[in-house]
């Protein structure tokens, strides 16, 4: 166990930490600065040596900490390890079976002793956490430099909370990883979705009519943040994890006003109740799916008490368009819970959730396949399983399939074999943040089975861009602009930029005539994408779609990625892009704080 301070001079010893000197806003500036640096490659974790708050006149004596899994290097750092080979542990866990013979309940013991490290330990007296208490009448979250991260968010947000919770009996405790809005000095917003477990535990108080319990750890061992987002059943706590990762049990104390038991490492703690009868509207904000989430009520947190270390440092991140820190706290998810994910889905060989793919709207999935169907049983299966049952599209291919990550390859490999007949589009829960469904909660899902032969029909007659785009625009000029892709695949993808007077639905129904020339289409938004730049067109389209709505088989598989209005139906509000502030990047730029370029600014959506 290593404190944050502990964390970030190692880190400055190997040079995987940058500081920054300059004066830089908890408003926008920080955020913006943090969100460029995690787009290079490889990325280092950001401190603020002096974050200030122009709006409010401050200077905080607290520096800001951003960026801190910044690579797969320091990823692998904070977990102390390979996260395969922590996978191995817990497949090696899962497949035990009682010994026979002295020598082999022997050779099992060390294994046996380690698993008491799994359980948290609850120490007396308090922590590093508690060497500063300031109790309800000094509390003052102004204090803390809370960023405001986005132009458009409803105000500051703490992104790097650890919010520690209970079940009503005492039974249970969680710890999640939820954004929480600043609204004043003295409360928070709770931005618990509905299908997480401080919100079941939420409901518990409801029904009972009684406050609950919540404390808030920002820092310490920058593991309790990964363990806070970690996929692990109901009711297990998350700091269990800590203890089998770390080797060592987590070490908690107990809240000075409330019966919360949080790290004792931990920089910063807020300490509240959250009334269950008092809602109050929560964001805008710019989330990781790259849009912005909209207005909503949530639960309201009322701080009784704010405690820290001496010299405590503040946690942050930035969420947004990708690649971002969340590539790789989800890399070592995805690592690390195969070996779960397999106990559900046996013949399952390996699986990957591309990040421009913002994780739960796209997964990659190998696997064994042994009848005809068994593909489709898989995506029913991924579909049924914890976390997994957000996801939106799932694409699977066979054993002798290239690597997952080799995305040139793997994309060859599905083109070849895809067809209308293997695709399975069906309905089911989608993430609480998922914009594209005609109402919330409940959408398409795409699965589509790539573990078969190549088919055998290509294009008919492939034409180049100049030509095909010539054709469309005879059919409907408002179709700005194309592209194909995977040419030399049986089934080449062609990108249309559109400008969008009339609904998509009838631009498919006139250009199936084109059916010759094409074998997948989609059309994206004129006004907000480049033809060049596929890893964003991936994040737009995976984002955009609802696979009931969006998808047409025949003649030739059409999708429309368009922003949905009421040209499509769509009844609901369609979110903004996250988008930086060109005035905070240019003053930034002139500075020397940040050194990009148009080309970085494009690459990445910035502006």
């Amino acid at each position: 166990m290593a404190t944050m301070q502990e964390w970030l001079e190692r880190l400055e010893k190997d040079g995987s930490l940058k500081i920054i000197e300059e004066p830089c806003d908890v408003d926008l500036e920080i955020a913006h600065i943090a969100y460029v640096e995690v787009k290079r490659s490889p990325s280092r974790v950001l401190l603020f040596k002096r974050p200030v708050n122009k709006r409010l006149g401050i200077e905080y004596d607290m520096p800001v900490v951003m960026n801190m899994f910044a690579n797969f290097e320091v990823t692998r750092k904070i977990f102390g390890k390979e996260p395969d080979d922590i996978a191995g542990e817990i497949e090696e866990l899962l497949h035990m079976r009682p010994p026979e013979g002295l020598m082999a309940k022997l050779s099992m013991l060390p294994k046996l002793f380690a698993l008491k490290n799994v359980f948290p330990k609850r120490q007396k007296g308090r922590g590093l956490c508690q060497q500063i208490i300031k109790s309800a009448s000094e509390v003052d979250l102004d204090e803390l430099p809370i960023l405001k991260t986005w132009p458009e968010d409803g105000g500051p947000f703490i992104t790097m909370g650890q919010v520690y919770t209970k079940s009503l009996d005492g039974k249970m405790q969680n710890l999640g990883m939820y954004r929480l809005q600043q609204y004043d000095k003295k409360r928070l917003g709770m931005h618990w979705q509905i299908h997480k477990d401080a919100s079941h535990f939420f409901d518990q108080y409801k029904e009972a009519g009684v406050k609950m319990p919540v404390s808030v750890a920002i820092g310490g061992d920058p593991l309790y943040i990964w363990c806070g987002q970690a996929p692990l059943p109901y009711g297990m706590f998350e700091l269990m994890l800590y203890g089998f990762v770390r080797g060592e049990p987590a070490k908690l104390v107990k809240s000075i006003t409330n019966d919360i038991w949080i790290p004792e490492d931990a920089d910063i703690v807020i300490e509240g109740e959250v009334d269950p009868n008092e809602m109050e509207i929560e964001g805008p904000f710019g989330d990781h799916t790259g849009y912005y989430t909209l207005k909503e009520p949530y639960p309201v947190m009322h701080v009784s008490a704010i405690t820290m270390k001496e010299n405590p440092i503040y946690q942050a991140t930035v969420v947004g368009k990708p690649p971002l820190e969340d590539k790789f706290m989800g890399w070592g998810t995805e690592r690390i819970f195969l070996p779960l994910l397999k106990t559900t889905a046996p013949d399952l060989i390996d699986y990957h959730m591309p990040e421009n793919g913002v994780f739960h709207n796209l997964i990659l999935a190998k696997m064994q396949t042994h009848y005809k169907g068994h593909a489709k049983q898989f995506m029913h299966a991924f579909w049924g399983v914890g976390q997994m049952s957000f996801v939106k599209h799932a694409l699977f291919v066979g054993e002798n399939s290239p690597e997952l990550t080799k995305y040139e390859a793997i994309t060859e490999h599905i083109l070849n074999r895809i067809s209308p007949e293997r695709l399975l589009i069906t309905e089911g829960i989608v993430d609480a943040l998922d914009h594209s469904s005609p109402e919330a909660l409940v959408g398409g899902k795409l699965g589509v089975d790539a573990t078969g032969q190549e088919v055998a029909d290509s294009v008919e007659s492939l034409l180049n861009d100049n030509e095909l785009l010539n054709a469309m625009r005879a059919i409907d000029s408002n179709v700005a602009g194309l592209k194909q892709y995977f040419t030399h695949t049986k089934n080449p993808i062609c990108i249309v930029t559109y400008d969008k007077k009339r609904s998509v639905k009838e631009l498919f129904e006139d250009v199936a005539a084109l059916h010759s020339h094409l074998k997948i289409l989609i059309a994206v938004d004129a006004q907000k994408n480049t033809l060049d730049n596929p890893y964003m067109i991936v994040w737009r389209v995976t984002n955009n779609i609802d696979a009931l709505r969006d998808i047409r088989k025949k003649p030739f598989i059409m999708v429309d990625a368009t922003d949905k209005n009421e040209l499509d139906g769509y009844e609901r509000e369609w979110p903004g892009d996250v988008l930086c502030d060109k005035d905070v990047l240019d003053s930034l730029k002139s500075r020397k704080v940040i050194d990009i370029d148009d080309e970085f600014i494009e690459r990445f959506g910035l502006l």
